[in-house]
C-alpha cells in the first residue's frame, strides 16, 4: 500500500548531485537545493566541525560564553548594521562586527579563558568569501603572550584537520613575518602550495634607458616554472589579465629562459645578454622558465603581482584544494596611513598591543611600531587572526590619540572599556577564525556561501525571503523614523 503524505510540484530544477538550476534561481528556492547531496554534505561538515570545535576547547579549559547583539556603534572597521530603538526613541544600537570588547571585558570580570562560535555582522561589499551575517569562532585568553596563542591555535588547528579531514601534520607550521610575505608573495595571507616567489630586480632593472623600469620605485617578478613554451597568444592574455581594472597594472615585461638556457625577451633592445642573465640568476630562472615583471610604486607593484602569480597557479593546476600549507603571518605594522584622509588607522583594531620593544616609536615614529597580531593562513586564504590586547589604559589612550581620537571621542566610543581597565585588567590576548571560511577549505570550495544554509545573495539580498523589505508605515512612526528618496 502506498499512501501519499503530501504532493509535490515539479521542482523548477534538477534536484541531483549536479544541478541545472542557476544560482539565483536555486537561492530562491534554497530548502530545495538543500535538499542536494553536495549541501548536506557540506551542512554534515559544519555541523562535525562545530562539535570538534568544543570538544577541544573544553578539554582545554576554554568556557562557551554568549555575548549580546544589540550593542553600540563603534567608528572604527566596516560599516555598522544599526537597529533603532523604539523604547529609546531617535537611538540605535548597533549588530556587532565581533565581540571584540565584550570578550576583552569578560578577561577584566576574571574568566580566564573564553570562547564562543558566534554571529558576527558587517554591512560591506560582498564577494565569496564574505557575507554581511558571517560565524565567527571567537576566543580569548588571560595571562598569555603571543607565543602560548601560537602554541594552543596550533594544536587546535592540528586537531581539525585530524579529526575532520584525516590529514596530519606532524611539523611545526611556518612562521612569517608580514614583511617576508608581501616582498615574496605580494600578500599577507599568500598561498605556500606552490613556489615561484618574487624577487626585487630593481638595482639591475634601473640604468638602461628604458624608461618604464628607470621611473619606477620598484621592479619585481618571479619565475613561472615551465613556461618558457607559452606563445605569443598565451603571453598576451597574461598581459590582458594585468590591465584588467581588478589587478590594474599598465603593461607587463616577459624574459624567456628555453631548454638551452638561452634568453629571449621583450626588453632586449634595452638590455644585453648578460643583463638578463643577471636577473635570471637574481630570479633563480632554471631552464624552460618564464620571467614575469611588474613595477611601479612598491607595494602596489607587489598586489598586482601577487594576483598574477595566483593566476598562473591556477592556469599550471598548482592550487589543489585537497593540498593544504598553513602558516602563521606575524609582525604585522601596527598602523597604515590614508593620505586621503591624512591619518593613521589600525591596521588590526585599536585594542591591538604594540610589540613591547616598538613602544619608544609609538609618538616619533609610529609607522615604525609592529604589532603584537598573528594571522592563520591556509591556501591563500586568511582564516583568522587575533593580537595580544592592550591591558593598561594610559597605552590605550595613547593608541586612541595617535588613531585621531580625542579624549572626548574615545570616553564617548570606548569609555566602558577604559573604565574597566581601572579595575585591573589581567594581560591578555585571542583570536577569532572565520567559521566558514574555514568550512569552505576543508570542504575544497571557493565560497562560504555553500556552507551556509540561508545564504544572502552578492546584492546582500535573501531572495527566497525576500528581504530586506519595505515596513508598514506605522512601525515607522512607532520608532520615530521618517524616510527620504535616495539621490
Amino acid at each position: 500500500e502506498v499512501k501519499i503524505l503530501n504532493e509535490s510540484q515539479t521542482p523548477p530544477f534538477t534536484i541531483e548531485e549536479n544541478s541545472d538550476g542557476g544560482d539565483d534561481l536555486r537561492m530562491k528556492y534554497r530548502y530545495l537545493d538543500l535538499r542536494r547531496p553536495p549541501l548536506q554534505r557540506n551542512m554534515e561538515l559544519r555541523h562535525r566541525m562545530a562539535i570538534a570545535i568544543r570538544t577541544f576547547l573544553d578539554k582545554e579549559g576554554f568556557l562557551e560564553i554568549e555575548t549580546p547583539y544589540l550593542v553600540g556603534s563603534t567608528p572604527e572597521g566596516a560599516r555598522d548594521f544599526v537597529v533603532p530603538s523604539r523604547m529609546n526613541p531617535n537611538q540605535f544600537y548597533a549588530l556587532p562586527q565581533s565581540p571584540q570588547t565584550l570578550k576583552q571585558l569578560l578577561m577584566v570580570a576574571g574568566y580566564d579563558r573564553y570562547f564562543q562560535i558566534v554571529r558576527c555582522f558587517r554591512d560591506e561589499d560582498l564577494r565569496a568569501d564574505r557575507q554581511p551575517e558571517f560565524t565567527q569562532i571567537d576566543c580569548e585568553m588571560s595571562f598569555v603572550e603571543q607565543e602560548d596563542v601560537l602554541e594552543i591555535f596550533e594544536r587546535w588547528a592540528k586537531y581539525m584537520f585530524k579529526d575532520v579531514m584525516n590529514v596530519e601534520f606532524s611539523e611545526p607550521f611556518q612562521r612569517m613575518p608580514w614583511i617576508e610575505a608581501m616582498e615574496k608573495y605580494g600578500s599577507d595571507k599568500p598561498d605556500l602550495r606552490f613556489g615561484m616567489e618574487f624577487h626585487d630586480i630593481t638595482d639591475l632593472a634601473h640604468g638602461h634607458s628604458f624608461p618604464v623600469f628607470d621611473d619606477a620605485e620598484y621592479v619585481v617578478g618571479f619565475a613561472a616554472t615551465g613556461c618558457a613554451g607559452y606563445t605569443r597568444k598565451q603571453i598576451d592574455a597574461l598581459t590582458d589579465y594585468v590591465k584588467r581594472p581588478q589587478v590594474g597594472a599598465k603593461g607587463l615585461v616577459w624574459i624567456r629562459m628555453d631548454e638551452q638556457g638561452n634568453l629571449k625577451s621583450s626588453i632586449d633592445k634595452f638590455f644585453s645578454a648578460e643583463d638578463l642573465k643577471a636577473i635570471a640568476e637574481r630570479m633563480e630562472a632554471k631552464p624552460g622558465d618564464l620571467m614575469l615583471v611588474l613595477c611601479g610604486k612598491k607595494f602596489k607593484a607587489l598586489t598586482q603581482l601577487c594576483a598574477l602569480r595566483l593566476h598562473v597557479g591556477e592556469l599550471l593546476g598548482l592550487r589543489d584544494p585537497k593540498k593544504f600549507a598553513p602558516l602563521w603571518i606575524v609582525d604585522f605594522p601596527m598602523f597604515e596611513w590614508d593620505d586621503e584622509t591624512e591619518r593613521y588607522y589600525a591596521m588590526h583594531h585599536p585594542f591591538t598591543s604594540p610589540k613591547p620593544e616598538d613602544v619608544q616609536y609609538l609618538e616619533s615614529d609610529p609607522g615604525r611600531v609592529r604589532a603584537n597580531a598573528y594571522d592563520f593562513v591556509c591556501n591563500g586564504t586568511e582564516i583568522g587572526g587575533g593580537s595580544i590586547r592592550i591591558h593598561d589604559a594610559q597605552l590605550q589612550a595613547l593608541i586612541f590619540k595617535i588613531l585621531g581620537f580625542t579624549p572626548e571621542k574615545a570616553q564617548e566610543q570606548f569609555g566602558f572599556l577604559m573604565n574597566a581597565f581601572k579595575f585591573g585588567a589581567p594581560p591578555h590576548g585571542g583570536l577569532a577564525f572565520g567559521f566558514d571560511r574555514l568550512c569552505s577549505l576543508f570542504g575544497g570550495s571557493e565560497s562560504i556561501r555553500d556552507f551556509i544554509a540561508f545564504p544572502k545573495n552578492n546584492a546582500g539580498r535573501d531572495v527566497m525571503l525576500d528581504a530586506p523589505s519595505t515596513i508598514d508605515q506605522a512601525q515607522l512612526d512607532e520608532l520615530y523614523i521618517s524616510l527620504v528618496k535616495p539621490e
